[in-house]
């Protein structure tokens, strides 16, 4: 089993058809509220077993914390701990982001589920809410600090390699590029 940031096209037409075999077909979510405007605006991780895709979810991120959407797994994927595997691999990337706590909006009903799977609290003092025919609730998912977090004093490099894959050299650095000293002609 892998677990990879989306990349490109590809990648995302898999999250989609994940979303709408889960959201459309089992919760019959209609259409302009899955596909909500935020989706070229985050991050979607995707879980694959042999090139299979499975599970997906998407991550958001505001000024001091992370925020966990779109969580589904397809029924015939359920059941292998992929929701843990999901979910330890989108705060690990969080967590080397910088961030200390995740944000999720759960449906009420799983948060059985969600309590065994994190180390999360239901945010007992928010109100429940509802759309598409199921009622949220939220938690908060505590992060440990990162020994390896991204900062503005990181590597330059390592801050604009892709997203996701900050310990491997990226196409910038391999590609041989003289740099351009200061005061000379691009």
């Amino acid at each position: 089993m892998t677990v990879r940031v989306t990349r490109g096209f590809d990648d995302l037409q898999k999250v989609f058809a994940i979303r709408a075999a889960v959201f459309f077909a089992e919760q019959a979510c209609p259409y302009d509220e899955e596909y909500d405007g935020n989706d070229l605006a985050g991050l979607h991780l995707l879980a694959l077993q042999d090139d299979e895709p499975l599970a997906t979810l998407r991550l958001r991120w505001f000024a001091g914390f992370g925020k966990i959407e779109r969580v589904c797994i397809l029924p015939k994927a359920r059941g292998r701990y992929l929701d843990r595997v999901l979910l330890a691999h989108a705060c690990e990337l969080a967590a080397r982001k910088g961030y200390r706590v995740m944000l999720g909006q759960i449906q009420a009903r799983l948060w059985p589920l969600w309590s065994r799977v994190l180390k999360c609290q239901l945010r007992e003092e928010r109100p429940v809410f509802a759309f598409s025919g199921y009622d949220y609730r939220e938690i908060l998912i505590p992060l440990p600090r990162h020994p390896a977090a991204l900062s503005p004093a990181s590597d330059p490099h390592v801050l604009i390699r892709p997203e996701g894959d900050w310990d491997q050299p990226g196409i910038l650095e391999r590609s041989g590029m003289p740099a351009v000293r200061t005061g000379q002609a691009a």
